[in-house]
């Protein structure tokens, strides 16, 4: 395993190159040790060839797998059993792929993923419509997948979270702590593997950020995933590449509909004129999937008011967003004292600030 981890380091070396190593030779330690001709009779290509033999003059590969250990960071391989089902089946899958999880019984064969992506830019409707989804699939024992962007992506993962589910983020970098990206959802990263797993086909200290990482990434969201939920998305967003690699999988494709005034739903519109299934809740991906009604769902706990400032807002707070200032006209409570109540219940999980001072109820 070390010696594919250290060969994995080594730019151009794809999935099907990696294929074509270890079927030639066998053992990943003879790939190490080969000369440059029997590298090239492999079928590999002189260029690759000339790469590996200039690689493994300056990389150890004792010392890159304990890197990789000093991260909790396990590898596991296309012929390991362990290896997501799914994902095998998708085209050209990655020959290797990273997880980190704090949950050393974590197995994703025995998930049931559901991808949600969208776009960075959003509006308080895609929040909105983020939040519900993915909530209410995790509360149906869903495992929600995406690539925790900022944005929709990352909406996804906390409502998953928020729903007591699962949730894995496919990484567009390496998972070890100096690489995780974007750095605001630093934390939330740590939360996910409380909860899930970090994902990656990148081996250790590979920057983060780069955009050519992006689509590869995409591909594993969509590969893990019996279906593909897209809210918001322009008409040129990177969003719409997972979609189209779960339609090149032959996986489902979901889409929430939305304005036909938004830019933000120009491109999730197109895919339902495309063909992709509209969905308005979450009984219409279950449904679709075969899944039922999914685990039975989580009962809410009651939402019991502590003090009359709760027991206010309580009749005017909805699913529908009502910024801080309409709150107060309404309850007649100062400003601070419907602020202050709002934080306290938001900590104790029953509203939501979804943006912009808009609050929801859970």
């Amino acid at each position: 395993m070390k010696f594919l981890n250290a060969l994995n380091k080594i730019n151009g070396l794809g999935s099907q190159k990696m294929r074509a190593l270890v079927s030639y030779f066998g053992e990943p330690e003879n790939i190490w040790q080969a000369d440059f001709d029997a590298l090239l009779k492999s079928g590999i290509g002189e260029k690759i060839a000339e790469k590996i033999c200039e690689h493994r003059k300056t990389v150890d590969p004792d010392a890159e797998w304990e890197k990789m250990q000093k991260e909790n960071v396990r590898m596991i391989t296309l012929k390991s059993p362990e290896y997501p089902r799914l994902l095998k089946e998708s085209a050209n899958p990655p020959y290797i792929i990273y997880i980190k999880s704090n949950d050393k019984d974590l197995d994703l064969n025995s998930l049931t993923m559901i991808s949600i992506v969208g776009s960075r830019k959003y509006t308080s409707y895609g929040a909105q419509a983020t939040t519900s989804f993915a909530r209410d699939l995790a509360q149906a024992g869903i495992t929600i997948v995406s690539g925790m962007a900022i944005g929709i992506d990352a909406i996804a993962h906390r409502g998953a979270l928020d729903g007591g589910g699962k949730t894995i983020a496919v990484l567009g970098g390496s998972l070890d702590d100096a690489n995780i990206y974007p750095r605001v959802n630093f934390n939330l990263a740590r939360e996910i593997m409380e909860n899930g797993a970090l994902i990656s086909d990148y081996p250790i200290e590979t920057p983060a950020g780069i955009p050519g990482n992006f689509p590869a990434r995409n591909r594993i969201i969509a590969g893990l995933s019996l279906g593909t939920l897209v809210v918001e998305a322009g008409v040129e967003s990177g969003t719409l590449i997972t979609a189209n690699c779960a339609l090149e999988y032959d996986r489902e494709v979901f889409s929430v509909p939305g304005s036909i005034f938004s830019a933000q739903s120009a491109g999730t519109n197109n895919l339902l004129r495309q063909g992709a299934k509209i969905v308005t809740g979450v009984k219409d991906i279950l449904e679709e999937l075969n899944l039922g009604e999914g685990r039975e769902k989580m009962p809410a706990l009651p939402k019991i008011p502590e003090n009359r400032e709760e027991e206010i807002l309580l009749k005017y707070l909805s699913n529908e967003p009502l910024h801080i200032d309409n709150i107060s006209k309404l309850s007649k409570l100062g400003a601070v004292s419907v602020s202050s109540t709002l934080a306290m219940m938001e900590i104790k999980g029953w509203v939501k600030n979804i943006g912009g001072q808009n609050y929801i109820i859970l």
